[in-house]
Order: structure tokens, then C-alpha cells, then sequence
């Protein structure tokens, strides 16, 4: 386990980190660049196939960019680090699932990172909100991402209104996949870790470089990368142990057990 303004624990194939910075959570620039290197390695290391993203304390995962840090001499367009701010948004080739474990407020540049995970679990009483307009300043990431992940309009009165929205109306719209009361929020996020853990990690991998590069692609042009093995996450899961090895298994009534070559 490290400590820090960031804290992580592995065990077995997961990975979890926290954001721990009283009182708030928010992200400096160097806690941003910590972010980056710890997910930078993440990404590198075969041992790991899952992390867990999560706030410390009961009431703030991540109000984004530490605005004092700000008053203090932070550029707001100085060195996030390798991976952008938070450490997740730029990340290139992050072929590893990422669950955003969300135990209270989530906004700004916090609710960016929120929306560069693959899963979004809630507490009950997590709330969400892009209110960067209010500081006359653009919410970047989220208006990028944001309208592709719930409905256009939603989206829109967001990013226009700094409206805040409950986890109950964050889980009608899409924005979160489940809700939990707030004793059960990591355990719920490592039920679902877990799971993927024991999962085939190729194909993890191939899927979200197929999401991730598809999403400007038609849908012929995409299907064609596929089948010719152009994406180079499909051409290595095609040409794979795993793949030969979940045939197998199948054939022979028994559970695979993935090895990620």
C-alpha cells in the first residue's frame, strides 16, 4: 500500500486508488502527474487487470481542480502529467477496465475523471455537477464526452446551467451504472472487480480498443478492422492461447482459466 495525496492497495489483479486530499479531494498539478504515473503503470503491468477509483472520507470523491492551488500559482494549463488531468482522460491505449467507485460529491473535473472509467458505481447520496460555467471557464473533457453518454439535452442543460443532479437522476439518465448505500460502496466496487478479474484480460483489452477507436468510425469501417485484424489488440486475442483456450473449456464443460497470452 503507498501513501500520499494518493493512496493504492493491489490485491491479486486489482488495483485500488484513492484520492486523499482534505478537505475536498480536489487535484492539484502534482497530484495530477501522481495520478498519471500510477495509472501509466497500471496500464504496463501484466499482473494487474482491473482498478478501483475511489474518494477518501464520506462526503467528496472529486471536485476537480484545487482552485486554491489555483490562487497559489497552478496553471490551469500547466503539466497534468502523462495522462492528462487526473491521470485518466489522456491515457493512451488504457486497455484495462477501470471502475469509478463514487462516495459523494462528484464534479467538475471530478465528474470528468468519473466519466473516463468503464463502470460508475454511487453511494445514495453522491451528487454530480459541471459547474465550470459559473467560473467562466469550459468544462473541456465533459463537453466532449458527456453528450455521448446520456440523453443530448440532459447533457446540454449540464454544461449550460452548472445544474446539479442526484444520484437517483444520475442513474435514470445512464450516467452511473448502480447505486449503493455507502457502507456497501467498495465492497460493491470490488464484487464487480473481481468478476472482471477473473475475466479474460485479451479481451478486455480488445474491447475497449474497439470502443475507444470506433466511436469515429462507421459501423462497416469498424466491423472491417475487426475481421482483418487491424485493431492490434484483436490481431494478438486472435492469435492467442486464451482464444484457443475458451474453445476448449467450452468443448470440455469445464471453466477456462485465462492466462493473457
Amino acid at each position: 500500500m503507498t501513501e500520499g495525496p494518493i493512496r493504492t492497495r493491489r490485491d491479486g489483479a486489482v488495483l485500488e486508488v484513492t484520492i486523499d486530499r482534505p478537505k475536498a479531494n480536489a487535484i492539484d498539478l502534482a497530484t495530477s502527474r501522481i495520478m498519471g504515473e500510477i495509472f501509466r503503470d497500471f496500464r504496463d503491468d501484466p499482473a494487474l487487470r482491473v482498478a478501483v477509483l475511489t474518494g477518501a472520507g464520506p462526503k467528496f470523491f472529486c471536485p476537480g481542480w484545487d482552485l486554491k492551488a489555483a490562487a497559489e500559482g497552478d496553471a490551469v494549463d500547466g503539466d497534468y502529467g502523462v495522462g492528462g488531468f487526473g491521470g485518466l482522460q489522456e491515457l493512451r491505449d488504457l486497455n484495462k477496465p477501470v471502475i469509478a467507485a463514487v462516495n459523494g460529491i462528484c464534479c467538475g473535473g471530478g465528474l470528468e475523471i468519473a466519466l473516463s472509467a468503464d463502470i460508475i458505481i454511487c453511494t445514495e447520496h453522491a451528487t454530480f455537477a459541471l459547474p465550470e460555467i459559473r467560473s467562466g471557464t469550459v468544462a473541456d473533457a465533459a463537453s466532449i464526452k458527456l453528450p455521448k453518454r446520456i440523453p443530448y439535452h440532459i447533457a446540454m442543460e449540464m454544461l449550460l446551467t452548472g445544474r446539479w443532479i442526484n444520484a437517483g437522476e444520475a442513474n435514470r439518465w445512464g450516467l452511473v451504472n448502480e447505486i449503493v448505500p455507502a457502507r456497501r460502496l467498495l465492497d460493491r466496487a470490488w464484487e464487480q472487480a473481481r468478476l472482471i478479474e477473473s475475466g479474460p484480460p485479451l479481451v478486455y483489452a480488445a474491447i475497449k480498443q474497439i470502443v475507444r477507436e470506433a466511436e469515429g468510425m462507421c459501423f462497416q469501417t469498424a466491423m472491417n478492422k475487426i475481421t482483418k485484424r487491424q485493431f492490434s489488440t484483436v490481431d494478438v486475442l486472435y492469435g492467442s492461447q486464451d482464444n484457443q483456450e475458451g474453445a476448449r473449456a467450452f468443448a470440455e464443460k469445464r471453466d477456462p482459466i485465462w492466462r493473457g497470452v
